[in-house]
């Protein structure tokens, strides 16, 4: 399950697809210019979301990290 936690503060959140309730799978996006961002996305084939992304949450005025396994 994609869980983030603010690296400030210590508050963390899960992150489930509202379509399917699935827990949403953590991976990187490469974007044009060779940068990485941390994304989840929904990994069921028959669920309406699972070609959506969502970029991490923020918190403390900072993206909040995941471990990507």
């Amino acid at each position: 399950m994609a869980t983030y936690t603010c690296s400030s503060c210590g508050m963390s959140v899960n992150a489930t697809c509202a379509a399917c309730n699935t827990a949403l799978t953590n991976t990187t996006l490469t974007k044009d210019d060779g940068s990485t961002v941390q994304i989840s996305q929904c990994q069921v084939p028959e669920c309406e979301n699972e070609t959506k992304k969502i970029k991490s949450p923020l918190c403390c005025g900072a993206d909040m990290a995941c471990s990507i396994a």
